[in-house]
């Protein structure tokens, strides 16, 4: 709990300085606080170039941030969150402390010269660093590492977006991948930590200011259900089309990496002369569009600019997250959807902002998957709790139908892409790429669903397994039955009409014959028993058994 607060406090203090970079180098770069906020005006440092400084911006940023993280620390390069992640999953939450200085500044360089990037990614990096950096120094365990990692992260975004709720969310959910009450005491206190320091520098207000919204009409519910789903296609859409434009610029760049943030600021700095709104950010813009000052035509095309110059920035080597990207995505097909839905619908549609800010989580929640941090986010981050029910709603759509369209995430697409699957082994292990099917024991032999409590007590204890597969009177699949379900029914209703295995049997998360054994330790350590089935994928039938001792014998094998 100390290293909490201290892991918070280190947060807090580095979002501080990180967000006076951003601020510094906007002004050196633009000439304004927020470009964003003046589209289209010129730099008063070179008032010369007019509007066409935001040409030079790009290149000018790109030969400083460029060499920087070429030189000192490459995983410093692009959003930040998977390799976060990566480390916790398969590093044991290492992570070099040059990362905290090198993402500050390669961070606040890429958007000070207009990079379309959020600032959310690199302060889950720099807070993680810090976090990790302080578990090298005390010799922490490498659970209490990864935990002082999360609480890192944690304490980054409650310092920066003034959402302690949603930086532990965000820790557990996507950082940790788990809920439990010591990770939610740490990170809470770590993020408690980082907001009393954000809260001194920034102030206690909320971090956008969004006009009131209230749903007056029931049939909105339907509208916002419907946006939701939209939402996922588009959030799955921004996912692909980042990681299709870094493929585009991988295969057209030859040159050496340090110069290609440079060159491709060319490119960027086309883009913004075209849209200047997609400068930095961007949350001026998205304030704007929430209180309905576009038209639906230009909402639109502020979409499409920003995933163009996000994906772009991210492609020609720049640092910056996707967090608030996705909320300015989100922002624009809201608001375009609801100037829509009222065109249709004049007198039940409701406010355009109130979809604007449902389609803000909608499209985080399609592209991250994390419905529990984009509904907190959401609340936080713009102070409205009138909005809540709708926006649970189009939220936990959004994230269904996302897991339909896609296996993976924006952040774990990035890994996959490098061959990396954060539930598969980590390179170098000693065990984890075997399959199961040649690694499992025999199959215990199955008990009937028809067998009684009592009976099953006996062939139970006897079995050295504390579980065992159940079949039907056809020798189909039904599940297992754990020793400790039979013992606490036949404690509960000793005097009663024995019951049968089959009504206690439940099955367990399947594991197949063709799974890494990697994957499928999650579901042994999650077992009741001391093993779990293992199925032929072809049928579904128990051909094997997968138990502690199997695994530790793999680990034997491959010594």
């Amino acid at each position: 709990m100390a290293l909490a607060v201290v892991v918070g406090a280190g947060a807090g203090a580095g979002s501080v300085v990180f967000r006076w970079c951003i601020t510094t180098f906007t002004r050196f770069f633009s000439g304004h606080t927020d470009y964003a906020a003046s589209p289209g005006a010129g730099n008063p440092h070179v008032p010369w170039l007019g509007p066409y400084f935001v040409l030079l911006a790009p290149v000018v940023g790109g030969l400083l941030y460029g060499p920087l993280v070429h030189r000192f620390a490459k995983e410093a390069r692009g959003h930040g969150v998977p390799e976060v992640m990566l480390a916790v999953a398969q590093r044991g939450g290492r992570i070099s402390p040059k990362v905290a200085v090198v993402k500050t500044l390669a961070s606040a360089l890429t958007i000070g010269s207009g990079g379309s990037v959020g600032r959310e990614g690199p302060i889950v990096q720099i807070g993680a660093a810090l976090g990790a950096t302080l578990g090298r120094v005390t010799r922490a365990a490498e659970g209490r590492m990864k935990l002082l990692v999360a609480c890192g992260a944690a304490g980054g975004i409650a310092a920066t977006f003034n959402a302690p709720l949603a930086g532990v969310f965000f820790a557990m959910e996507l950082i940790l991948g788990t809920f439990s009450a010591e990770a939610f005491g740490a990170t809470v206190l770590a993020g408690v930590t980082a907001s009393v320091i954000g809260r001194a520098a920034f102030g206690d207000v909320a971090f956008l200011a969004l006009p009131a919204f209230h749903v007056a009409h029931f049939t909105q519910y339907g509208l916002f259900a419907l946006l939701g789903v939209i939402a996922a296609v588009v959030g799955v859409g921004f996912s692909r089309v980042l990681y299709l434009v870094e493929d585009v610029c991988d295969w057209a760049w030859r040159g050496p990496e340090w110069l290609r943030p440079a060159v491709g600021g060319l490119a960027l700095g086309l883009v913004l002369l075209a849209l200047p709104e997609m400068y930095g950010v961007g949350y001026p813009v998205l304030e704007k569009a929430t209180e309905g000052g576009y038209a639906a035509g230009f909402l639109l095309l502020l979409l499409v600019g920003k995933v163009l110059a996000t994906s772009l920035t991210i492609g020609i080597g720049g640092s910056g997250g996707v967090f608030a990207p996705s909320l300015f995505i989100g922002a624009m097909l809201g608001a375009a959807y609801g100037a829509g839905v009222n065109h249709l619908l004049p007198g039940t549609a409701g406010s355009v902002g109130a979809y604007a800010l449902v389609g803000m989580g909608a499209v985080f929640a399609g592209a991250s998957r994390a419905p529990i941090t984009a509904v907190v986010i959401l609340f936080e981050l713009t102070g409205e709790y009138s909005i809540i029910l709708p926006l649970m709603l189009a939220i936990v759509l959004a994230a269904a139908v996302s897991k339909l369209l896609t296996r993976d995430t924006v952040y774990t697409l990035k890994l996959r892409r490098r061959g990396i699957d954060l539930d598969g082994p980590a390179p170098g292990a000693r065990i984890g790429s075997q399959r199961v099917g040649s690694v499992m024991d025999p199959l215990p032999s199955p008990l009937p669903a028809a067998t009684e409590l009592a009976d099953a007590a006996d062939r139970l204890s006897l079995s050295g397994y504390g579980a065992l597969p159940v079949v039907d009177a056809s020798g189909r699949y039904v599940g297992v039955v754990t020793a400790r379900a039979v013992a606490e029914a036949l404690a509960e209703q000793p005097d009663a009409v024995p019951a049968v295995v089959g009504q206690l049997a439940e099955p367990p998360a399947p594991v197949t014959t063709d799974q890494p054994l990697a994957q499928a330790l999650h579901t042994l350590l999650s077992a009741a028993g001391t093993g779990v089935p293992v199925l032929d994928p072809a049928h579904g039938r128990p051909v094997g058994w997968l138990s502690h001792q199997s695994a530790l014998r793999a680990v034997h094998e491959a010594a």
